[in-house]
């Protein structure tokens, strides 16, 4: 199984990476990142993390599932018209689906989370309800393979429950 990880290229969130990324290794998942460009993409705390992919360059063939991370970064990703493809393709494809922290906007501005169960960090919680998101105060939500959660404390949850919806 393979699972592409989007990190926005400065200022993603440390532990969002961290923990998923620790929990989908040790499940045997391999991890390749993608970006808005390749090279190197910085945490809001200084990691660096190798950009295997640039995401306007990435596509769902081969992968099992998309995650992207939060942070005050993830906002690059709210309008691109890269991100917004790759999470309809996945989604589209049956593939798992996930955001955790602000990212979830991004599923929801590709019109993934309409009429669907969703969670978000408390500062976007408006704009997921704006494009339709049925928003529930739970730290991890699963809609079939689309999975939300709300933010850093929840990051081992999440990565549970991704690993869950890949083992199907």
């Amino acid at each position: 199984m393979k699972v592409l990880m989007v990190v926005a290229k400065n200022n993603f969130r440390d532990e969002e990476y961290l923990e998923p990324r620790r929990i989908l290794e040790e499940a045997q998942i391999k991890v390749l990142v993608a970006s808005s460009s390749k090279g190197q993409a910085v945490s809001m705390r200084g990691l660096k993390v190798s950009v295997d992919l640039d995401l306007s360059q990435a596509n769902a063939e081969g992968f099992d599932g998309i995650i992207f991370v939060g942070g005050g970064g993830a906002r690059e990703f709210f309008e691109d018209k890269a991100a917004l493809s790759l999470a309809r393709a996945f989604f589209g494809g049956g593939k798992v689906t996930a955001a955790i922290c602000i990212a979830p906007v991004i599923l929801a501005n590709a019109g993934l989370l309409k009429g669907k169960g969703a969670t978000v960090f408390g500062s976007v919680r408006g704009e997921l309800a704006a494009k339709g998101a049925i928003l529930l105060d739970d730290d991890v939500v699963t809609e079939g393979r689309l999975i939300t959660a709300d933010g850093p404390a929840a990051a081992t949850k999440f990565a549970q429950a991704i690993v869950k919806a890949l083992r199907g």
